[in-house]
């Protein structure tokens, strides 16, 4: 059980989400808990990561010497254990320390609510992978559309939300989006409607109606990025691991990472060919290979042409062309592995020669 470390526990109705900072504030004081860290689990598919870095070293000396200052934000779940919110890297610090509880808040939101401010909290950190906000802002945009969404479908069929009233509630909430968000008052009352709910192919989220705008405006009102800046973002969540690992590393840009997204199953020969190569796809040969994808006529040798022109970023290398080589090697080789199957047979064959000179030596 959690050791408490203020007044009667008092948790947050959905009303209370959109009240004052004042009123938040002093409401939270209520529900400061000493809570054992082995009965906290991580937010589900929690797309920040942690890492054990110098950030991390100097937070464990900050603890070390000052305790847990903000605390962790939790939410009790079904089974009687916790959902950590915000604070994984606070909770990852408290472990190193050995320490056995740490300081929590403790909320009641829906997963929709609680998606949103982990989100928001972990939008604060000053260093965030492309991968991290891309999940993030995909996350958020899917929280945010529907939790009024659902407060909508409940009013329509008489029943409450959060054993609530819904009018109330849903009049906040579409305050909220308008005041705190920037959004017109027009798309707040669209969200939920049937329109809103049908199928964009291109995002695989539901849109709003023409000139209303789209779920992703409601990002951007509360974002330092431009709405555009966020839909790239949310499109790299369709990059298959190893792509997505090189725009985290700085070896491929975010804009033609997003056209290598439409490439579908064909990502996986883009990534044997950049490993050939030794080089990363410009933009424009991106948006060639996307615009090839389109038409059907992307194939690996079509990638493996537009890789081999030369670029900036391209390391030195050797280039071995026409049928004289390739029918040397296996036929069921990776493009990838060529390399180094032509670095084995070279040894092989300095091996051979060495042998040679030898024998020829001693007659």
């Amino acid at each position: 059980m959690p050791k408490e470390a203020g007044n009667e526990i008092k948790l947050p109705s959905l009303d209370e989400l959109f009240s004052s900072q004042e009123e938040r504030d002093d409401a939270r004081l209520k529900r400061i808990y000493e809570i054992p860290i082995n009965q906290i689990d991580p937010f589900p598919d929690h797309p920040f990561k942690v890492r054990d870095d110098e950030d991390m070293q100097n937070l464990i000396e900050s603890i070390r010497a000052q305790g847990v200052l903000t605390p962790c934000m939790v939410r009790k779940k079904k089974d009687g254990r916790y959902e950590l919110i915000s604070g994984h890297r606070r909770k990852r610090a408290c472990e190193l320390l050995g320490m056995d509880a740490l300081r929590c808040e403790i909320v009641e939101l829906s997963k929709e609510q609680a998606t949103i401010l982990m989100t928001e909290s972990n939008f604060q950190r000053s260093t965030i992978l492309p991968s991290e906000k891309a999940f993030a802002y995909k996350m958020r945009l899917d929280a945010m559309k529907l939790l009024v969404s659902r407060m909508v479908e409940n009013q329509k069929k008489g029943r409450n939300f959060g054993g609530e009233p819904v009018g109330p509630q849903l009049e906040k909430a579409r305050e909220h989006l308008v005041n705190s968000y920037g959004l017109s008052e027009q798309y707040a009352e669209a969200l939920g409607s049937a329109d809103s709910r049908k199928h964009d192919h291109t995002t695989g989220a539901p849109v709003v109606p023409r000139g209303v705008g789209r779920a992703r405006d409601l990002l951007a009102a509360q974002s330092t990025e431009s709405r555009e800046q966020i839909r790239r973002y949310v499109r790299l969540t369709e990059l298959i691991p190893e792509l997505l690992d090189l725009v985290d590393e700085g070896k491929i840009g975010i804009r033609p990472a997003v056209e290598l997204s439409y490439l579908g199953h064909r990502q996986r020969d883009v990534l044997e060919a950049i490993e050939m190569e030794q080089c990363t796809p410009t933009h424009e040969q991106a948006k060639r290979m996307r615009k090839l994808y389109d038409e059907q006529k992307l194939t690996p040798e079509a990638i493996e042409a537009i890789m081999m022109e030369q670029k900036g970023n391209q390391k030195e290398r050797i280039v071995l062309r026409g049928d004289r080589f390739s029918r040397l090697f296996p036929p069921d080789l990776p493009a990838s592995k060529r390399e180094d199957y032509v670095a084995a047979a070279m040894e092989f064959y300095g091996r051979h020669r060495e042998r040679q000179r030898t024998r020829d030596d001693a007659r």
